[in-house]
């Protein structure tokens, strides 16, 4: 059993009203994290102590708490993740972790999904943006400012999934093939079999704190990334539950991308029928069959009826609704970024969308990431790289991860004077080019700093 002692000074932070109540003094958990975690957490946790003094003149402060997991906790406690550990993030509601060892071994969870799990923290939060001077492999990175919501706990990452040639694959494929007619198994007796479920649930509170989060920061558009045109009912599902959800709760801020096309075309054209709308957005809507003609009239008419709330030229002001195919917007956030803002969609997707994003902005090493449950108030802040156990105890590594994601839990916290001093910093170090090794070898002029000396040039420039 894991005994951690909380700090004497410092309070807990609570939920009130829906919004969490921060005392001037937070209790806020942190594991420093494996590998190069160490390094890392000590020049991080410097840079926010400093922005929070400098913002607040001592009026208030950070209680780190440390608690445990990965390899630091095995070798204490002879646990990954102690219960305590995953106490201590439940009951002081905010925290934050560096990077940590998946355990090898078969039937052994990555920590970090345990951790997301037990705590239900269902939106994986990942703002991507461009600081002046860091090297990137496109032309222009300024271009790209977005924000993923990534469903946190279903699709594939929910784990349910059994390994080829075991008794309980060969039980599930014989129930597809006999009991659900199932014939498309291609090699059932070598086949592994995994379940990805995708709920209206799990993909409404998503979509909802998605489009909460864009008005409140005035974002232009909510873009639902899917597969629907492959897997119908998970991914399709997730695409008409999002825009169900959207025009449901959020009527009178929104408007999906056809509405607005249907609007325009009326606004350009007063004079236009439902059907002569209806061809103007559906160029096959003459070859459709008749059930599917009456249902893009309906959709038209439905739109045309907005008119006396979202005409006029209302519907340009509002927050536009929209979604893509996975496949097309990975390669139309490198072709086009600047008409995606912010982003909403499955686990697995988000996975691949954020790394690639990060690619363009400077790589993983400087890529923040949050784990949030907007309702219980829950919220792990975190590294998105890995432990890089190679550069271990040499303060080598870029801090920037843990800081940009510490820069987060600050606004969240609603502490928006230290966050904005965290960006103001790591936009003087690196644009005064003093980085470390990773942006060093890349940046011409570039004066090469330890982690900690990066830490302490972020401090120099708030």
């Amino acid at each position: 059993m894991a005994k951690l002692d909380p700090p004497k000074a410092g309070q807990p932070i609570t939920m009130s009203g829906n919004k969490l109540s921060v005392p001037d003094q937070p209790i806020i958990p942190y594991i420093e994290g494996d590998g190069t975690g160490p390094d890392i957490w000590r020049a991080s946790s410097r840079v926010l102590d400093a922005a929070v003094e400098k913002a607040y003149g001592g009026k208030r402060k950070l209680a780190w708490y440390e608690v445990y997991a990965g390899e630091k906790s095995k070798k204490m406690f002879d646990s990954w993740l102690p219960d305590e550990t995953v106490e201590a993030y439940r009951k002081y509601l905010v925290g934050i972790k560096g990077p940590l060892t998946t355990p090898v071994g078969k039937g052994i969870r990555s920590l970090n999904v345990a951790l997301r799990q037990q705590l239900d923290l269902y939106v994986c939060l990942r703002p991507v943006r461009w600081f002046t001077n860091v090297p990137s492999p496109v032309k222009r990175p300024g271009d790209v400012n977005m924000v993923i919501f990534r469903e946190n706990t279903e699709d594939i990452y929910a784990g349910i999934e059994w390994e080829s040639g075991s008794a309980e694959a060969k039980k599930v494929i014989q129930f597809l093939q006999q009991e659900m007619g199932v014939k498309k198994i291609r090699f059932p007796e070598t086949s592994g079999i995994g379940i990805k479920p995708v709920s209206r649930e799990g993909t409404e509170r998503l979509v909802k704190a998605a489009i909460e989060y864009a008005l409140e920061t005035k974002r232009k558009s909510v873009n639902l990334v899917h597969k629907g045109n492959i897997m119908k009912f998970t991914e399709g599902g997730f695409r008409d539950w999002g825009y169900a959800l959207a025009t449901r709760e959020f009527r009178a801020q929104v408007v999906t991308e056809r509405e607005s096309w249907i609007l325009g075309n009326l606004e350009a054209n007063p004079k236009l029928t439902a059907e002569e709308n209806a061809k103007l957005i559906e160029p096959g809507y003459d070859m459709a069959p008749p059930e599917a003609q009456a249902e893009i009239r309906g959709e038209v008419e439905a739109a045309m009826k907005l008119a006396p709330t979202h005409g006029g030229g209302k519907w340009k002001n509002m927050l536009r609704i929209k979604d893509s195919i996975a496949d097309i917007t990975l390669q139309q956030v490198l072709t086009r970024p600047k008409e995606f803002d912010v982003i909403a969609t499955l686990n697995l997707n988000g996975d691949y969308l954020s790394d690639a994003l990060a690619a363009q902005v400077g790589g993983i090493g400087i890529a923040p990431g949050g784990n949030i449950n907007y309702v219980t108030g829950h919220a792990v802040f975190e590294a998105t790289h890995g432990t890089a156990p190679k550069y271990a105890n040499l303060d080598k590594v870029n801090p920037g991860s843990v800081i940009l994601s510490g820069e987060m839990m600050l606004r969240h916290l609603g502490w928006n004077e230290a966050a904005d001093l965290v960006i103001k910093g790591m936009d003087g170090a690196i644009g005064a080019k003093t980085v470390t090794y990773d942006f060093a070898r890349l940046l011409e002029g570039a004066k090469e700093v330890k982690c900690s000396e990066f830490a302490s040039a972020m401090i120099e420039h708030m």
